[in-house]
C-alpha cells in the first residue's frame, strides 16, 4: 500500500494569485488537522491538491487530480469530501472562472476594517508598502472573509483550530502588502493575520488575549511578523479600555518574536531605562546590549533585586501580562548584570523566587535538597535562554 500513499503536505499546493496570473506558490506546514496524524492520503498516485486564493479577497479555487487511483473504493480516501468540511461554503472549481475573478478582485479589493498601521521597506532601490487593518465581526463583510482566511490557521499553526465565529468577543489584525497598480490604483496582497479574544478585566476594562498569529511562508523572515505584532501591541496601548495583552500558549518561534519586540520596546523606552538603571546608566533610551554598562546594584529600580512596586507600576502602564513582564525584567537586568558577587546573588534569588512560585506544585513534592538542585538547574537553563534572546536584539 505504500506506493498508494501520498504525503498530504507535499500533495497540497497553495497559491496566492494576483493580476495577469502573477502568483506565489507554497506548501502547508501541517495537514494533520484535516487528513490525520500521519498526514497521508491513501488510494492515489500522482495526487495533486491545487488550492488557489485571490491575492487580496482570498476567493478560493480548488482542484483535486491524480494520475492513478486504486480500484477498491474502500481503501481510497475521499479527498475533496474531507476538505469540504474545512473550506468556505463557496469556492470555485473552474480554473478560467477563477482566473477572471482573481484578475477583477486584484483591481477592486480593498481591505476590510480600519487602517491602524503602515510601514515601508526598501530593497534594491525598490520601495514596498505594507498596511495593517483592524476588524471585528461587526466589520461589514468580514465574517465571510474570515471563513476564507482561517484555513491558513490549520496549515501553519501547530494544533491550530477554527474559532467560534458566533462569539462576538473576537478582534483581528490583518496584514497586507500594498502594491502600485495601473494609474493611481493600488492592489492588496494578503500576508497574514492575528486573532485576539476579549476577556473581562476588573472592574471595567478588558484584557485581550492573542490566540492565533500567522504570517504566510512567502513573507516570513522579512520582519513582517514583528511589524504585525508591534501594530497589535501599539493599538492596545492606545486604547484606555484595554488593560492588558496576554498570549495563549505561544509556540517557541512566536515566543522569540514576542520577547524580541518587547525587549526592543523596553530598551528604547528612555524613562524606563533611566529609572531602571539610574541616570548614569541611561544611554538616551538606546538599546542595551549584553555586557554593556557597569554595576546595576543600587543605581536604579531594577536593582537587583528589582523594586517590585516600581515594576508593577510599569507593567500596568505597558499593559503586559505578569509572567511576561517579569521575564522581560530579568532579561533587562541580565543585559547589564555586574560580575560582583552581591549583584549576582541578588539576581539569582530574584529569578529563583519567580521560578519557585511558577512551579510551586511540582517543586513542593520534592525533598528540600532535590528542590534546591532542581531550582538551580532551571535557573541555569533559563538564564542561558535569556542570553540567546538578548543576542537577537543586539
Amino acid at each position: 500500500m505504500a506506493e498508494w500513499a501520498a504525503d498530504s503536505n507535499e500533495a497540497t499546493k497553495l497559491s496566492l494569485v494576483g493580476c495577469s496570473g502573477d502568483a506565489v506558490h507554497f506548501h502547508p506546514t501541517f495537514t494533520y488537522p484535516i487528513f490525520g496524524e500521519e498526514e497521508k492520503i491513501y488510494g492515489y498516485k500522482g495526487l495533486s491538491i491545487d488550492m488557489r486564493f485571490a491575492c487580496g479577497a482570498l476567493t478560493l479555487f480548488m482542484s483535486v487530480t491524480w494520475s492513478k487511483q486504486l480500484a477498491s473504493e474502500s481503501t481510497v480516501d475521499d479527498v475533496e469530501g474531507t476538505l469540504k468540511e474545512y473550506l468556505p461554503q463557496e469556492y470555485l472549481v473552474d480554473a478560467k472562472t477563477f482566473e477572471a475573478r482573481a484578475e477583477e478582485e486584484a483591481r477592486t479589493f480593498k481591505p476590510l476594517g480600519d487602517l491602524v498601521h503602515s510601514y515601508s521597506r526598501t530593497s534594491m532601490g525598490e520601495q514596498s508598502h505594507y498596511e495593517v487593518y483592524h476588524a471585528t465581526w461587526a466589520t461589514p463583510g468580514f465574517r465571510a472573509y474570515h471563513q476564507r482566511m482561517q484555513l491558513f490557521i490549520l496549515f501553519f499553526i501547530e494544533a491550530g483550530s477554527f474559532i467560534n465565529d458566533e462569539d462576538d468577543q473576537w478582534e483581528f489584525f490583518v496584514l497586507y502588502e500594498k502594491r502600485k497598480g495601473d494609474g493611481d490604483a493600488w492592489t492588496y496582497h494578503f500576508m497574514g493575520y492575528s486573532s485576539l479574544y476579549n476577556f473581562y478585566y476588573f472592574p471595567d476594562r478588558t484584557r485581550l488575549r492573542l490566540s492565533q498569529f500567522v504570517v504566510l511562508p512567502p513573507f516570513q523572515r522579512g520582519g513582517h511578523g514583528s511589524a504585525l505584532y508591534s501594530a497589535t501591541y501599539q493599538y492596545i496601548l492606545a486604547k484606555p479600555e484595554i488593560a492588558e495583552l496576554s498570549v495563549e500558549d505561544p509556540a517557541e518561534a512566536f515566543e522569540d518574536l514576542r520577547d524580541k519586540n518587547d525587549l526592543i520596546m523596553l530598551f528604547n523606552h528612555e524613562k524606563f531605562i533611566t529609572e531602571g538603571f539610574g541616570s548614569s546608566e541611561s544611554s538616551g533610551g538606546g538599546r542595551v546590549g549584553v555586557g554593556r554598562g557597569g554595576s546595576t546594584t543600587g543605581k536604579g529600580k531594577l536593582g537587583p533585586p528589582v523594586d517590585k512596586h516600581w515594576a508593577e507600576r510599569w507593567r500596568l502602564e505597558l499593559k503586559l501580562a505578569t509572567r511576561q513582564f517579569q521575564r522581560l525584567i530579568e532579561m533587562v537586568i541580565l543585559s547589564r548584570l555586574d560580575s560582583e558577587p552581591k549583584a549576582q546573588k541578588a539576581y539569582r534569588l530574584q529569578v529563583k523566587e519567580r521560578l519557585y512560585r511558577f512551579n510551586f506544585e511540582m517543586l513542593a513534592q520534592l525533598e528540600s535538597e532535590e528542590r534546591l538542585e532542581k531550582l538551580e538547574e532551571t535557573f541555569k537553563s533559563v538564564t542561558e535562554d535569556y542570553r540567546r534572546i538578548l543576542a537577537l536584539v543586539k
